[in-house]
């Protein structure tokens, strides 16, 4: 009696931390597995599979982290994860190339998209170009000349010309004259 109330207990707590056990296979082993198949292949179905899954991933992740005492709440949360994760990882569902074509997809190519003012969630500031007008290189190395003189100028230019001969050759050295001692 005692060998079936082992084999039951196992099966007890397998079944109670199915969640526990299941989620790292299907979350992360499978899609390291994967994602280093695809990479192996020509096939950019694969790939474009994989870089979604790994984007949905993070997001999931970092939902997750921020509202973790929430999720603490929902008893389900964990299977509901599984779930999901199972949708996106699966090659019958391929759910992540799903969510790429029709979410991700079309707002990316089509910039044509309006986009509510205030939904944006990262600001990046706007930088002013410095040439408001097409001969404003003219001016700006007109300038240089006019407070470097013209020697200084072509010095500039002939190193430029020397770096980018060294970088094309796959060279690439500093030269003495970029420092000023």
């Amino acid at each position: 009696m005692g060998a079936s109330d082992n084999n039951n207990n196992f099966l007890q707590v397998v079944f109670n931390n199915f969640d526990v056990l299941a989620l790292p296979l299907v979350t992360l082993v499978y899609p390291l597995y994967a994602s280093i198949k695809a990479i192996e292949t020509k096939s950019t179905t694969d790939d474009q599979q994989w870089l979604t899954y790994w984007i949905l991933y993070s997001i999931l992740t970092l939902f997750e982290l921020t509202f973790a005492k929430v999720l603490e709440l929902l008893p389900i949360w964990p299977f509901a994860k599984l779930i999901f994760s199972c949708w996106l990882v699966l090659p019958h569902f391929n759910g992540a190339a799903v969510v790429y074509r029709n979410y991700i997809r079309p707002f990316y190519m089509n910039p044509q998209i309006p986009i509510p003012q205030g939904s944006q969630i990262w600001y990046f500031p706007q930088k002013k170009s410095i040439f408001r007008e097409p001969d404003d290189v003219l001016s700006a190395a007109e300038r240089y000349m006019e407070e470097h003189g013209t020697e200084a100028f072509e010095r500039l230019i002939s190193k430029n010309d020397r770096q980018a001969r060294a970088r094309r050759n796959g060279n690439y050295m500093i030269f003495d004259d970029d420092y000023r001692y």
